[in-house]
């Protein structure tokens, strides 16, 4: 498998089990399934709601010896309603209490958005957001640079940051962030962007590499297309021996950047991981290099509400 390499020497291995969207009463048993299979990456956030199962599984798996804490890569995010100064580090010790754990691998700013601190989960009005004045990117980074000056985190960085946005955090701070997670798949493959961070020493992370079908329904479009079902990727698949899913995952491997699938299922978890063992030929690649159209399932349309300041924060 791939790792990924930070300037400090710390690697990562390419493929992490995701635990967005994954029930509080499932992922528990997921967590350790993964890390008992060979996983060494997990991904999870504040705002999944399902932080303190994670730990549950963190901590049983520690505690039997055979995985030790130093292997795994354990990435957690910073939710819009932490952004003022004050709740950055009160909000990542909470996750580090839930997750059961001293300290990251790595922390990120999950939007480039804003929330009002008493907001719980999404606005319902404008007047529930933060503008990007009030809650300045660059003040929201810095407390995360305090947070790893102060070793509760190893490394720092951002999601769902467009260009744009990681060069003005880039042009107002110091310290470049060390990752960027942002949705990337064949029908998204953000190739100006990948070059981007990697000029400029930014790993990046995929997320929703299998199109992301069992998201909720208010955040579908109506007759989204299909990553698992298309002919392409199920000829390359039967080419190689492999499920569509493989394939995606590999994809994204195979170009250099880590990747979260998320699954509960024992058999599933166990198959992303054998991702790895495949590899996609010249004519593979330029075959899936021709399916980029530009097309996200997460739009990022849930924070627009007529009055607020956040209007295409992909900046597309």
């Amino acid at each position: 498998m791939k790792k990924l390499k930070f300037k400090n020497g710390d690697t990562l291995d390419a493929i992490g089990l995701g635990t967005w969207k994954s029930e509080k009463g499932k992922v528990t048993e997921a967590v350790k399934i993964a890390l008992k299979n060979g996983y060494k990456h997990i991904d999870c956030a504040a705002v999944y709601g399902n932080e303190a199962e994670v730990g549950e599984g963190l901590s049983e798996v520690f505690k039997e010896g055979d995985v030790k804490r130093k292997d795994v890569w354990v990435t957690s995010k910073l939710w819009n309603n932490a952004h003022k100064k004050k709740d950055v580090i009160p909000a990542l010790k909470k996750t580090l209490k839930d997750l059961q754990l001293d300290y990251l691998d790595l922390y990120l700013i999950h939007w480039p958005v804003a929330f009002k601190p008493e907001v719980d989960g999404f606005p319902e009005s404008a007047d529930e957001y933060l503008s990007l004045e009030e809650a300045p990117l660059s003040e929201t980074w810095n407390e995360m640079v305090k947070a790893k000056e102060q070793g509760l985190v190893r490394h720092i960085g951002v999601s769902n940051f467009s260009i744009p946005k990681l060069k003005e955090l880039m042009a107002e701070t110091n310290d470049t962030p060390e990752m960027n997670q942002v949705e990337l798949h064949p029908y998204l493959q953000q190739n100006k962007l990948l070059e981007f961070c990697s000029k400029n020493g930014i790993n990046v992370t995929a997320y929703s590499p299998l199109g992301s079908g069992d998201r909720p329904d208010e955040i579908k479009a109506n007759d989204e297309p299909s990553l698992l079902e298309n002919p392409a990727i199920m000829k390359i698949a039967k080419k190689h021996g492999a499920s569509p899913g493989q394939i995606l995952i590999k994809w994204s491997e195979q170009r250099g950047t880590a990747v979260i699938p998320k699954s509960t299922n024992e058999g599933r978890i166990k198959d992303n991981l054998k991702s790895a063992g495949y590899t996609l030929d010249e004519e593979d690649m330029k075959e899936i290099a021709g399916l980029d159209y530009n097309f996200r399932y997460v739009t990022g349309k849930f924070f627009e509400l007529e009055g607020n300041s956040y209007q295409n924060i992909f900046d597309d």
